[in-house]
């Protein structure tokens, strides 16, 4: 493989402090710095540390209202959703209890076979997932969205 992972993913929002502290709260996400790009006055651009080697770049500009568009999956545009991976079951889990604490998820973990999920919204709407290697899996079985893993039943 020529990648080591996801950069970053860039995202609107209208309260860029709500974002950041709601991904802080529950993934322990850090605000790395904030500026306003030559891009007009009017705009301002979080860099968020999401892990070792991805971010969010959260661009909050006045009077935009895409962060209040709402589309049901693959009705989004060329990018539906962003998956996020666990570095261990035990973060999974622990990722998963936050999430159902603040209502972002109903708890649902989908076995995909290789990989267990859990779909949530953040403050703004949009749709993400945590991932996590199934340990449970067999070699050479997939299985489709909705199945739910036994271990979470």
């Amino acid at each position: 493989m020529l990648l080591d992972g996801v950069d970053h993913i860039a995202i609107l929002t209208k309260d860029a402090k709500r974002l950041c502290d709601w991904y802080g709260e529950i993934f322990d996400a850090e605000v790395e710095g904030v500026t306003s790009p030559p891009h007009g006055e009017g705009v301002s651009l979080t860099f968020l540390r999401l892990g070792p080697h991805t971010e969010f770049n959260v661009f909050q500009i006045e009077g935009n209202e895409e962060a209040a568009r709402q589309t049901p999956m693959f009705g989004r545009g060329r990018i539906d959703h962003f998956g996020l991976r666990a570095s261990s079951l035990e973060n999974f889990e622990l990722l998963r209890e936050r999430l159902m604490a603040c209502g972002a998820t109903d708890g649902f973990v989908t076995d995909f076979g290789p990989v267990l999920s859990v779909f949530f919204r953040d403050p703004e709407g949009l749709e993400g997932e945590v991932l996590v290697p199934n340990p449970d899996a067999k070699s050479g079985v997939t299985n489709p969205p909705g199945t739910p893993a036994a271990r979470y039943s």
